[in-house]
């Protein structure tokens, strides 16, 4: 019989170290402190050593006995029960940091590290702006996995995912930025390779619809506005063309507008879906500049129905190649379009650290599903119409460059 629980708890301190003998070599060792310690001592190779089971009451008896047994099992195979506790101890340590590198590698840790790297010179906002996406769109998928576990599935998945809610350059962007940290990593020797090198995002992403549209360089904007501010045609048309370049609308958009879509107090043109390619409704939000040229048109146009009625038929709206030609005569044949404003300003505003999808739904660009088509017109207004406003000063500034030039 070994000691019993009673003979256990009954065990005083003294001021020396006494051992309680349990049997087969086990004992207990009651410490001055009062500790009580299992105790095994054995010999191994000649040596005389000793294998602690841990403390009582944390190790009761029965567990001491087990563990006891176990330990002279492996004495009787030839094996030194501390060499294999401590080979145990180690392996459990090595796994401990494999999975500690592991979290350290994940895609998320790598990102991250990735985005610190990158965003040293960026703007604060561009920097937010793709960490959100990350952490939106990107984490939640392959942010767990280790580095290399990340398949082209998972990108692909993550892709189509941002696609499914309109916004396919903002899935084209995830994947860049994804094929950005792929190559850091493996500069630094944190991942083999880059699955967002397989494939292209044409290859998953639906064709967007193409509008090859002529326009000038930013360089050519300056003297384009200020050669348009000095247009000596129809003054219908040169606010035309004013509209265009402040709004950025599709040009029938603009021309076929009454004013009932027009609250210049609250600097504010909504059109209604069916005057739209999307066939959703579209908010543009007016800057000052825009509100001036429109009070200034319904001066000449504001007792009829159109902003830009056609110059024999008033119910009508003006010629849509009326603004083209004027581009034309200005001497930008084959070189400016009034898309060609859409474009400047998406490029323009892109560079200018704007958010994608704020320049997109302003261009009226996101596709809509039927549910959501209710309110996405709206969403981002306060930041769209900061970044009107910012585009409008701009073009200003512009246009102030170019009448310098051409007075030089």
């Amino acid at each position: 019989m070994g000691l019993t629980i009673k003979e256990i708890e009954n065990a005083k301190p003294r001021v020396k170290k006494y051992k309680l003998a349990d049997g087969g070599g086990l004992c207990l060792i009651v410490k001055p402190s009062g500790a009580k310690l299992w105790l095994w001592r054995y010999r191994f190779d000649g040596i005389e050593k000793n294998m602690s089971f841990g403390e009582y009451p944390h190790v009761g008896p029965k567990d001491a006995r087990e563990l006891h047994f176990a330990a002279k099992k492996l004495l009787a195979s030839g094996v030194n029960p501390m060499a294999e506790r401590k080979a145990e101890a180690e392996t459990k340590q090595q796994e401990a940091k494999a999975l500690q590198r592991e979290a350290d590698s994940s895609f998320e840790q790598v990102a991250r590290k990735w985005w610190a790297w990158w965003s040293i010179g960026k703007s604060p906002r561009h920097a937010e702006t793709l960490m959100n996406r990350l952490e939106s769109d990107v984490f939640p998928v392959v942010g767990h996995l280790p580095i290399d576990a990340v398949q082209t599935a998972h990108i692909r998945t993550i892709m189509l995912t941002i696609e499914t809610r309109g916004a396919s350059d903002v899935a084209k962007r995830a994947h860049q930025s994804i094929g950005q940290i792929f190559r850091f990593a493996i500069a630094r020797e944190l991942a083999s390779r880059n699955p967002a090198a397989d494939f292209k995002p044409r290859d998953i992403l639906a064709a967007a619809e193409s509008e090859n549209f002529a326009r000038v360089d930013e360089k050519d904007l300056p003297e384009l506005l200020a050669k348009m501010d000095d247009y000596n045609g129809d003054a219908l048309t040169r606010f035309g063309l004013k509209l265009l370049a402040y709004c950025f609308p599709r040009t029938s958009e603009l021309i076929e507008a009454p004013w009932t879509e027009f609250d210049l107090d609250r600097a504010r043109w909504d059109i209604p879906a069916e005057r739209m390619k999307m066939k959703t409704p579209h908010i543009i939000p007016l800057s000052r500049q825009a509100v001036e040229v429109l009070r200034a048109l319904r001066l000449l146009t504001g007792n009829g129905k159109l902003v830009f009625p056609g110059a024999t038929d008033k119910k009508k709206p003006m010629s849509n190649n009326t603004l083209l030609y004027a581009l034309y005569r200005l001497g930008y044949q084959g070189r400016m379009t009034g898309h060609g404003f859409r474009g400047l300003a998406s490029t323009i505003l892109n560079e200018n650290d704007f958010d994608d999808e704020h320049v997109d739904l302003q261009l009226a660009h996101m596709k809509r599903n039927k549910v959501s088509a209710a309110y996405n017109h709206a969403k981002y207004l306060k930041q769209r119409t900061e970044m009107m406003q910012w585009w409008a000063d701009y073009l200003e500034t512009q246009l102030a460059k170019g009448r310098r030039a051409l007075a030089a």
